[in-house]
This record gives structure tokens, sequence and C-alpha cells, in this order.
């Protein structure tokens, strides 16, 4: 995995952040007011103790997707280039979701379903007041459905290693902590500055950009290599015909020279016969 493709998770987690904090928003609140009775230091720590447990959580779903790309699509793609393809088409499909088509709403209601039947055991976290439960609290929110997270899991399962989609995972999830941490106050500037610039529309097509290039540039580069390596096949051939039109051409002149000689022999002989007669 490549530098770029960390990149490109921790940008999509940053400027899709708007959107987590719509799904999320609702769980951060729950959270806040279950640790209205801790100190205020207390209560930076619990928070920050529940962000370690969603990442890690999301570290392990991307190991697993890793896993899965390396255990299953791996062994029938190996000597080939549809790994590389199908990064870019995947590259291309988070890009297109960024931008606001709605690919991924059938899987967040299917992941809700799962997420109803968390809802016994997330009960018993709250109140969030001692750092294992915000820890708890933290590993059940990282499976919360979310089509964010879902197509940063298809990126993992292309990285085609485990170890490899779980730090692109983490790296998403950091992404994700500025917006989910941020007071109102900030929270207000980060949404209003990522909506009037469009930078997730943004982000989205600078990744579906990415993904054609991943995808189209090596083949045209490919091809232009082709184009030229017949050229110069061709011009080793005009070599080799000039090659050919010279070592004729001396066999031509050798032969000549050879008639020649044999004909003045032949006068020569000719003239000592008439001397002797």
């Amino acid at each position: 995995m490549t530098t770029a493709l960390l990149v490109a998770a921790l940008l999509m987690g940053f400027f899709g952040s708007p959107h987590c904090l719509g799904m999320c928003g609702g769980l951060v609140t729950a959270f806040g007011l279950s640790m209205k009775d801790v100190s205020p230091a207390k209560r930076r720590a619990l928070v920050a103790t529940y962000h370690v447990g969603r990442l890690t959580s999301y570290a392990f779903l991307g190991l697993l997707a890793g896993l899965i790309g390396t255990t299953v699509l791996q062994p029938l793609m190996q000597g080939n280039s549809t790994p590389r393809i199908l990064l870019g088409l995947v590259l291309v499909f988070v890009g297109v979701t960024m931008l606001g088509a709605p690919f991924l709403k059938n899987l967040e209601r299917f992941g809700m379903r799962f997420w109803q039947y968390l809802s016994p055991i997330r009960q018993k976290v709250f109140p969030l007041n001692t750092y294992p439960r915000a820890l708890s609290a933290g590993l059940l929110w990282g499976f919360l459905p979310c089509g964010l997270v879902y197509g940063a899991l298809l990126i993992a399962v292309v990285a085609h290693n485990p170890l490899s989609g779980a730090a692109l995972m983490f790296v998403f999830g950091l992404g994700t902590v500025p917006m989910l941490v941020a007071t109102h106050e900030t929270v207000g500037w980060l949404r209003d500055k990522i909506g009037r610039f469009r930078l997730r529309q943004l982000n989205g097509a600078i990744m579906v950009l990415s993904g054609l290039a991943v995808v189209f540039i090596p083949i045209a580069m490919s091809s232009m290599h082709g184009n030229h390596g017949g050229g110069h096949s061709m011009g080793m051939d005009h070599g080799d015909d000039t090659m050919m039109m010279s070592d004729s051409n001396g066999s031509v002149h050798h032969d000549m020279s050879q008639m020649d000689h044999s004909m003045h022999n032949m006068d020569n002989d000719s003239a000592n016969m008439e001397h002797q007669h």
C-alpha cells in the first residue's frame, strides 16, 4: 500500500466527517450527557478513550477486509493487471459516493439491523464514567452502520494486505476525529467551511480522477511502449535489409572481378599460342 492511499483515506475521513456527525451526532450527545457528573479533565480522558475504542474497531474491520482481499481475491489475480484495475474502480466508486450517489444506502440499512441487535449490550456501557465503559462504548461505536465507513472498507479489501487494511481504516478514523471532538462553535465553523467550498465533493472528484488514472495511465503507457517497440523493430528490419543488400552487392562485385580475371588469363593464353605458332 502506498502513502497516497493512506492520504486518500485520511482526507476521506476528514472531508466526510460532516456526514459522520449526522450519523453519530446523537450517539456523541448521549455519551456527553452520561459524563456530566465527571470532572472536565476526566471527561477529556474518557472522550479520548472511546475514540481509541472506535479506531480500534475500524482497524479490526480493516484487518478483516484486508484478509478477505488476500485470501479470496489475490489468488485469482496473480500475474495480471486485475489488482490495479480493481483498485482504480473502487476509488472511482467511493469518489462517486462522496459526490452524493446513494450507492451504499442499502448497505447502511442492512448494517442497521446488526446495530439494533447490539442494543442490549450498548445499554450496559452507560453511564460512561469509567475507562473500561468508555472503551467498550467506543468499540461498539465502530460498528455503527455508515456508508462512508463501508467505502473505506472497500479500499481496504483491494489493499490485498491485512495490516495495510488495518492501517488504512485507522487513518480513515483519525480523519473523522476533529469533527467529532470539536466544540459546538468549532463544529459549526468546520461544517460551514467544508460545505461552502464543497471540499467533500472536491475530494470525491479527486478520488474519481485518481481511480481513472490508476486504471488507464498504465494502459496508455503500455500502448505507447508497444508502438515504440514496433518502430524500433522496423528500424532493425531496415538495417538488416541494408546489410543484405550490401552483402549482395559485394558478392556481385567479387564475381565480376573473377570473371574479368579469367578472361584476362584466356587472352594471355591465346597470345602465347600465336607467338609459338
